[in-house]
């Protein structure tokens, strides 16, 4: 058989049998994603480059419109070219002064006097004469006991010292009269002797009686109820109509001395060398006391005693400091900060604490010299109380520190001064060129 050659179209046909054949083109789907991943490249590229760009040419164009703004704080140098920026500074200047050397313990407000009053017989309660919360004085009345059934028992004793008294002067008559019986032998001795043991005891019933007197004297004392000491009375623990008792467990009143009054307060036993001495030697060492914030002072006193042991759980003694307390500031069982005064130390060189910068090795303070730059400068700090602080080598009276700026400033930076505490907390600034001389003024 001849061969037959058949021209079928190419159905189905691999692309790779026919390799003349066009090749076909991608979808649209797929061009349309192909270039939304290309534009998104080039999107994240111009995002990256403006992120490096952008601060520098930003920040250059600040720079140049600081520099070109009038008032800005510049200092002419070179030749005409423009120096570097000062550096606004709030300064203050060290002074000659005062400073005390403290003893600091936590306290408690005691009064020297506390009283509970109570009762001292049975009885309703009738009145009350004062306020809670009053002022007393010493013997001033404060309550009233039903007086009536002891003026019922004076009387009662009185009355049996009428009649004892009466037997006894009966039974001296008949020992007078027995006195001269016996030395006559009318009656016998042991008649008279009789009669004289008689009359010893009819006089030991009249002072018995005269001491019932005197008892129900006293209760009817103990009716009426004055203040022992001088102080302030607290609240009312019993009301007028109430039953009391000499055997009450509880009082009828307290009353506290509070003009003056006392602070309590601990100390270690190292700084006892501190003050003893001068203490033993007679001379009166101050104590203030200051609230528990320590923000404001609360009264002045002087120290007075000291415990007699150290407390060995703790290491401290306690310390008693008496206040007039005039103003009434201090407050029973209130809690405060007392300072003792240990030393005065006068004419010394003191500036704020806070212009004070340390490190792990030194403790030094930007100085201000004459041509408005700052040097760092070495100090050695003493005593310091409150907000300022002794300079005792580095510093003398006049020299200007930097207290607020010092983050900006490092050695030979220039300085915008401002003075605290002059012209209405500072002075103007003064820039000065290199060469030291003053330039300008700016407020």
């Amino acid at each position: 058989m001849k061969d037959q050659t058949f021209a079928s179209p190419q159905v189905g046909i691999p692309d790779r049998l026919a390799p003349d054949a066009p090749a076909p083109k991608p979808p649209r789907s797929a061009l349309r994603s192909r270039a939304r991943w290309v534009w998104l490249a080039i999107v994240v590229m111009v995002a990256i480059a403006a992120y490096y760009t952008w601060p520098r040419v930003f920040g250059a164009s600040r720079a140049s419109a600081s520099t070109n703004t009038p008032g800005a704080n510049q200092v002419a140098g070179g030749r005409g070219g423009r120096g570097p920026v000062a550096t606004p500074v709030v300064v203050v200047k060290a002074t000659r002064g005062d400073i005390g050397e403290y003893i600091t313990g936590l306290g408690n407000v005691t009064p020297i006097y506390t009283v509970t009053v109570k009762s001292r017989v049975d009885g309703q309660l009738m009145e009350v004469h004062y306020k809670e919360g009053d002022l007393v004085e010493k013997g001033a009345p404060l309550v009233e006991i039903d007086p009536r059934p002891y003026q019922v028992q004076l009387e009662q004793a009185e009355g049996a010292l009428v009649r004892d008294q009466a037997m006894l002067d009966n039974a001296k008559v008949d020992l007078t009269r027995y006195e001269g019986l016996v030395k006559t032998d009318a009656i016998p001795e042991q008649q008279f002797a009789t009669q004289k043991a008689l009359v010893a005891q009819d006089e030991g019933v009249v002072r018995a009686d005269q001491g019932q007197i005197d008892s129900a004297k006293l209760d009817l004392v103990y009716c009426h109820i004055t203040a022992p000491i001088t102080g302030r009375v607290g609240l009312r623990l019993v009301d007028p109509g109430n039953i009391v008792h000499a055997t009450d467990t509880n009082g009828l009143l307290v009353i506290t001395q509070v003009q003056p009054i006392s602070v309590i307060f601990p100390v270690a036993e190292d700084q006892l060398p501190q003050f003893l001495p001068r203490f033993r030697a007679g001379q009166k060492l101050g104590v203030d006391a200051w609230n528990r914030d320590q923000t404001h002072k609360l009264g002045s006193g002087t120290l007075v005693t000291l415990d007699n042991q150290i407390d060995q759980t703790t290491g401290t003694v306690r310390l008693r400091a008496d206040f007039p307390n005039a103003d009434d500031a201090l407050f029973p069982n209130q809690f405060v900060y007392a300072r003792l005064l240990v030393e005065e130390k006068r004419g010394v060189t003191l500036i704020p604490t806070a212009a004070i910068q340390r490190t792990t090795l030194s403790t030094y303070v930007y100085l201000v010299k004459p041509d408005s730059t700052v040097t760092v400068r070495n100090i050695t700090v003493g005593t310091a109380e409150g907000d300022q602080s002794q300079i005792v080598s580095g510093l003398a009276p006049g020299d200007e520190v930097v207290m607020t700026g010092v983050d900006k400033l490092n050695e030979g930076s220039k300085v915008s001064v401002q003075v605290q505490g002059q012209g209405g907390g500072s002075e103007p600034a003064r820039a000065t060129n290199p060469a030291g001389k003053q330039v300008g003024m700016t407020q």
